[in-house]
C-alpha cells in the first residue's frame, strides 16, 4: 500500500510539473508546428465522480427476481470522461468515411466495408454514428467481448446450430465454409413477425441503447431493416419500449456490415431484453448480429457478481487516447522517469503524424555492450486499437514500478533495453477514434491513408530464399540469414506505405533481439512461418529451423495469459487454438506474403511473433483495466525471455558458437553491433539445435553482430 502510495504521489507531482508547461508549450506552437500542444489530463476515474442522472423508466413487471425490490433507487454510475481539459465536441451529424481496400490488393473479406456509415434515424431515437454517442452512455454488455455467455442468448428459432443465437454478436466473423458451424450471425428459421432474439442479463440492468448489423456473408445478403424493443423480469411477461402510446419501430440496416446505434427514449429497468424484427431486406433472411448498451445495477446481495468483477491495484490512465492524447501522456512518463525514458519517433505517417516510440533503460539512447535490444510494435492496423492502450498502460506500468523499487521491474530495466512503438498507424487510429469502440465496425481504420494493409507490405523474402534452396544453393551461395531486400521493393514507384520504410529503416538501426507486435480480433499468439511453402495451398504447417524456440516464446506468452489456454472459453469466431495452448504456426492459420514476422526473421534475424490480444478489437474503455489485468503478466515474462539465457561479449566468430562442427556463413559489413545471437542457422541440417542450459537453447553474443539474433539451425 505504501508502495502505490508513493507511485501515485509521485505522479501527481509530475502532473503539477506539466501543466504549467502546456500552457507555454501553446504559444512556441506557432513557431513549431511539429510539437503536439501539451494538456493537462487526471487520473481520476470516472465513477468517483458521480452526478445526478436522469431517472430510468422501469415498467411495472411481474414479480420476478428483484421485482419487489422497489425502494429508494441506489445512484446510477455516471459514464466515462474524457480526461483532458479539452471541451468536448458536439456529436457529428456527418456520415463517416467509407473505408474500402484498395484495389488490387488480397484481403479479407472481413475487413471489407462496402459502404458509408448508416445515417441517423429519422424518428427522435436515431442516433448519429459519433464517438460521444456510446462513450457517453451506458457500456457495452459484453457480447463481442464474450462476457455475455452462450447461455445468455437465447432465439425463437434459428436455421441450424451455426445460426443459433449464440451467433448473434457484433463483429462475429463467418468461417471460410458457409453452412458450418460457425456462421456470421443469428439467422431465424421462419420470415414471420414472431421472431425474435434476447439477452438474460442475470441481473437488473439500466437499458440504454441497442447497436446491430447483418450478417457476416460472401455469397448472401441478411439483414434486419426495423424492429421492436422489448423488456421483462421474467422472460415471459414483456413490456414493449413506446413512442407514446404506440409501440416504437427502430430503424435498423441498408446493408449487412456497418453497425447501426438505436438509443431508446428513456432507460428501462429490467432483467431481459428482446429484439423483435419487423422488416428485413427484400431478397434475404431475418439475421443480425448485436450488442446491448445497459448499466448493471448495484446488488450488494449478489455474491456471485461481487466475486467475478475484474479489478486492478494499478493506478493507471484507463481510457481511448487520440494521438495528441498519447504523445502527452508519454511527456509525463518522460517526466516522471527521466533517468530511464527517452521519447522519439521513427518517422512520420501519410498523413504527417509522427511515428512516436519510447525507449525504457538505464542507460536511454546507448545501446550497451551484451544488453538485448527488445521492442514492442502496435497499431499496425489502426482499428486493432487494445494493443496500442496496453502499451500506453505497459510503459505507465514499468515507470511507476521502477520509481516504487519493483525488483523484478528494475532487473528487467537494467538488463535489457525496451523499445515501445504504441501507434505504427496513427492515421487509421484517427478514423476508428471518430467512430468509436462499438460503432467502426470490423475495418474501419484498418489500413494507412493510403489503403495500404502495413503487416504484409513487407518485402517477400520467403520466396527468394525457398527458391535457392531448391536450387540447392543454401549454404554457400546464398545465406539464409540477413536476406538482402529485393531491389524493386527500394524503389520509389514500389507499393510501400511510409510507415513500411520508417519500420525497415528503424529496424536495420537496432539490433533488436526478440519483438512482438499486437494486434486484435482474435486471442492467439502467431508465430513464423506466416506464409506457406506450397503455392497451391492456402493453410499449411511451415515451420522454421529454429521452430522449437519460436514454440517455447509463443508459449512463453499465451501460457501467462488469463485466457489464452483456458480451455473453457468460447473461440472468439471460428478458430479453436486451444490444441496448441493458445499458440499457432501463422502459415497454417492462414498464408501471408510479406508478414512482419518472416521479414523481421530472414532479414535482420530478430525472433517477431504476432500476438492477438483480444477477440473486440476496440473494446469499450471500461474494458480496459481487464484487459489490463488479462495481459500485464504475459507482456512483462515476454519481454524477460532474452535474459534467461547466456550472455556476453566475443571478439571472434570462432568461440561465438556453441556448435564448432557447424559451418557459420560469413555475415554482410554493417555498422558493429553488439547482440544477443543464437547461433547459426543451417538449411541443410534440421536436426541441429542450439544449446540453452536446461532446454536446449543458448543465447550468445557478439560484437561484430549486425543486428539482433543469429538463429540456431
Amino acid at each position: 500500500m505504501a508502495r502505490r502510495g508513493a507511485a501515485a504521489l509521485a505522479l501527481a507531482l509530475a502532473l503539477l510539473a506539466v501543466a504549467p508547461a502546456g500552457v507555454g508549450a501553446q504559444g512556441a506552437a506557432v513557431e513549431n508546428p511539429d510539437d503536439d500542444v501539451q494538456e493537462t489530463w487526471s487520473l481520476e476515474p470516472w465513477y468517483a465522480r458521480p452526478e445526478p442522472q436522469p431517472e430510468p423508466f422501469s415498467p411495472p413487471l411481474p414479480a420476478g427476481p428483484g421485482a419487489g425490490e422497489r425502494g429508494p433507487r441506489p445512484p446510477q454510475p455516471r459514464p466515462p470522461k474524457k480526461a483532458t481539459a479539452k471541451p468536448k465536441k458536439a456529436p457529428k451529424r456527418e456520415k463517416l468515411a467509407p473505408q474500402t481496400p484498395p484495389p488490387g490488393k488480397n484481403i479479407k473479406r472481413k475487413g471489407v466495408r462496402t459502404k458509408s456509415s448508416e445515417k441517423a434515424a429519422s424518428d427522435d431515437h436515431g442516433v448519429p454514428l459519433a464517438r460521444d454517442a456510446v462513450r457517453e452512455g451506458c457500456p457495452p454488455l459484453g457480447l463481442e467481448t464474450l462476457k455475455i455467455t452462450d447461455f445468455q442468448l437465447h432465439a425463437s428459432t434459428s436455421k441450424r446450430y451455426g445460426l443459433g443465437a449464440h451467433r448473434g454478436r457484433l463483429n462475429i466473423q463467418a468461417g471460410i465454409n458457409e453452412n458450418d458451424f460457425y456462421d456470421g450471425a443469428w439467422c431465424a428459421g421462419r420470415n414471420d413477425l414472431h421472431q425474435w432474439i434476447e439477452v438474460d442479463a442475470r441481473r437488473l440492468t439500466k437499458f440504454t441503447g441497442v447497436i446491430t448489423q447483418g450478417r457476416n456473408s460472401l455469397w448472401l445478403s441478411d439483414w434486419v431493416t426495423s424492429y421492436k424493443v422489448m423488456v421483462s423480469n421474467d422472460s415471459h411477461t414483456w413490456v414493449t419500449v413506446k413512442n407514446g402510446s404506440a409501440d416504437m419501430i427502430f430503424e435498423g440496416n441498408s446493408e449487412k456490415e456497418i453497425p447501426v446505434l438505436n438509443e431508446l427514449p428513456v432507460p428501462m429497468v429490467a432483467r431481459y431484453i428482446r429484439i423483435n424484427p419487423q422488416s428485413w431486406f427484400d431478397n434475404g433472411s431475418i439475421c443480425m448480429r448485436m450488442e446491448i448498451l445497459g448499466c448493471p445495477l448495484p446488488d450488494p446481495n449478489n455474491y456471485y457478481h461481487r466475486r467475478n468483477e475484474m479489478t486492478t491495484t494499478d493506478d493507471l490512465d484507463f481510457k481511448h487516447h487520440s494521438h495528441k492524447e498519447m504523445r502527452q501522456l508519454m511527456k509525463v512518463v518522460n517526466e516522471m522517469c527521466p533517468n530511464i525514458t527517452r521519447i522519439y519517433n521513427i518517422g512520420k505517417s501519410h498523413q504527417g503524424l509522427k511515428l512516436y516510440a519510447v525507449e525504457i533503460s538505464d542507460h536511454p539512447g546507448e545501446h550497451e555492450v551484451g544488453e538485448p535490444e527488445f521492442h514492442y510494435i502496435a497499431g499496425a492496423h489502426g482499428n486493432e486499437v487494445l494493443g496500442r492502450e496496453l502499451m500506453l498502460l505497459l510503459m505507465q506500468f514499468l515507470c511507476q514500478e521502477y520509481l516504487a523499487g519493483n525488483l523484478r521491474i528494475v532487473r528487467l530495466v537494467e538488463e535489457t533495453r525496451i523499445h515501445i512503438l504504441p501507434s505504427l498507424n496513427p492515421d487509421g487510429y484517427e478514423k476508428a477514434y471518430e467512430g468509436g469502440s462499438e460503432l467502426g465496425g470490423w475495418s474501419l481504420g484498418r489500413w494507412t491513408h493510403d489503403g495500404i494493409d502495413i503487416n504484409n507490405n513487407f518485402p517477400d523474402l520467403n520466396t527468394l530464399l525457398w527458391e535457392a534452396e531448391d536450387r540447392q544453393n543454401i549454404p554457400r551461395k546464398v545465406p539464409n540469414h540477413y536476406i538482402a531486400i529485393p531491389e524493386w521493393f527500394l524503389s520509389e514507384n514500389a507499393t510501400v506505405a511510409v510507415e513500411t520504410r520508417a519500420v525497415i529503416a528503424w529496424m536495420e538501426k537496432i539490433p533488436f533481439v526478440l519483438g512482438g507486435n499486437l494486434q486484435g480480433g482474435e486471442l492467439v499468439v502467431a508465430y513464423p512461418y506466416d506464409m506457406v511453402r506450397s503455392l497451391w495451398k492456402t493453410q499449411e504447417h511451415t515451420p522454421t529451423p529454429d521452430d522449437h524456440v519460436f514454440r517455447w516464446l509463443a508459449y512463453s506468452y499465451a501460457s501467462t495469459h488469463r485466457l489464452m489456454t483456458d480451455a473453457r472459453r468460447r473461440v472468439c469466431h471460428t478458430e479453436d487454438f486451444q490444441k496448441e495452448d493458445g499458440t499457432v504456426n501463422g502459415a497454417s492459420w492462414h498464408t501471408v506474403a510479406g508478414s512482419l514476422n518472416d521479414f523481421s526473421y530472414l532479414h535482420t534475424n530478430c525472433f517477431e511473433l504476432s500476438i492477438y490480444v483480444g477477440c473486440d478489437k476496440y473494446p469499450h474503455e471500461s474494458e480496459l483495466p481487464e484487459e489490463w489485468e488479462n495481459n500485464r503478466e504475459s507482456l512483462i515474462v515476454f519481454m524477460e525471455q532474452p535474459a534467461m539465457g547466456i550472455t556476453g561479449a566475443s571478439s571472434t566468430l570462432e568461440s561465438m558458437w556453441s556448435q564448432p562442427k557447424q559451418k557459420v556463413s560469413p555475415r554482410p559489413p554493417r555498422t558493429a553491433w553488439s547482440a544477443m545471437t543464437w547461433g547459426p542457422r543451417s538449411a541443410t541440417s534440421r536436426s541441429a539445435k542450439p544449446t540453452w542450459p536446461g532446454s536446449e537453447r543458448s543465447w550468445r553474443s557478439s560484437e561484430s553482430s549486425p543486428s539482433a539474433c543469429q538463429p540456431g539451425g
